[in-house]
């Protein structure tokens, strides 16, 4: 079990925890999103082409700690789109032009070669660009497509999102605007506290983890954890007692029997914490929150 922080040590590191990344941090972050913008940009075959590069995950949530600032950018295809639905909801044609994922792959790695040299093309699902010491952090690059989920319960008959297709042929469908958008809604809602605990957590899972008192989890998780905690949880008294009412009640869901962790949302409110495809389960959320509760020294 890890030690358990006294009163000063916690408020030293929620102090320190309490803002993001600093303006030189975020130089670094923006240079590498600027770089392989431009690389798309300059690379002939997408010439004219509807492609959209963006940020997503941590950095453009605002909720990116300074262990773990890299930065995934998406290399999105939005000349076609794939789909999924409910047979019997009206959709279009499927799509049976040039721009297979394998196609697509294969022209964002020649351009991230052609721009940068040498990159990691040895992943299932992102190419890797190098750190720069001092200049830009490690980058994730991640060639993907617009996906869109026709539902007839969503706003407009359906959710719009993103699919990549790993070299293995499996594809993972992401909503990075959903998550962006429902994620500034509730740190609005909850005077910024919502993105101050989602960055403490991180922060506490990777001295956790350090440790050896759990194993390393991918920093979204702590992200979707605090995002089930309702909005009044995070207002009453300071950013402590947000923090002790954070962790409570997402320790209430997951022991809960009724609905409790199999009701909990994504930031994005379409996917389930937990479930099929997910790169974690309920016991290792328990193992987080159980550790941060006696690591921040609330109690045993």
């Amino acid at each position: 079990m890890a030690h358990q922080l006294t009163y000063e040590q916690r408020i030293a590191l929620l102090n320190k925890w309490k803002n993001p990344p600093g303006p030189s941090e975020k130089l670094r972050l923006d240079r590498a999103e600027r770089m392989v913008r431009d690389a798309i940009a300059r690379y002939a075959p997408f010439q004219g082409l509807a492609i959209t590069v963006d940020p997503k995950g941590s950095y453009p949530n605002n909720t990116n700690v300074r262990s773990d600032s890299d930065v995934d950018i998406k290399v999105q295809m939005n000349e076609c789109f794939f789909y999924d639905g409910a047979s019997w909801l009206a959709k279009p044609d499927r799509y049976s032009g040039q721009w297979t994922p394998e196609k697509l792959r294969a022209e964002v790695e020649q351009a991230l070669v052609q721009h940068f040299g040498a990159i990691d093309t040895d992943h299932n699902i992102a190419f890797n660009v190098p750190e720069v010491a001092g200049s830009r952090p490690s980058t994730d690059v991640v060639p993907c497509f617009k996906y869109v989920l026709y539902d007839s319960t969503a706003v407009g008959g359906h959710y719009e999102g993103s699919v990549v297709y790993g070299r293995d042929g499996k594809k993972i469908v992401n909503w990075p605007e959903l998550q962006l958008t429902n994620g500034r809604t509730k740190n609005t809602n909850t005077k910024l506290r919502y993105k101050f605990v989602v960055r403490v957590l991180k922060n506490v899972e990777n001295d956790l983890a350090a440790q050896g008192v759990i194993k390393a989890l991918p920093s979204y998780f702590s992200e979707c954890l605090i995002y089930n905690v309702p909005d009044h949880a995070f207002l009453n008294g300071g950013f402590d007692d947000a923090i002790q009412a954070s962790l409570r009640e997402v320790h209430r869901q997951l022991t809960s029997t009724w609905f409790g962790a199999q009701g909990m949302m994504e930031p994005n409110g379409v996917k389930k914490v937990f479930g099929e495809g997910q790169k974690w389960d309920t016991k290792d959320a328990r193992e987080l929150i159980e550790g941060a509760w006696h690591y921040l020294g609330y109690g045993s």
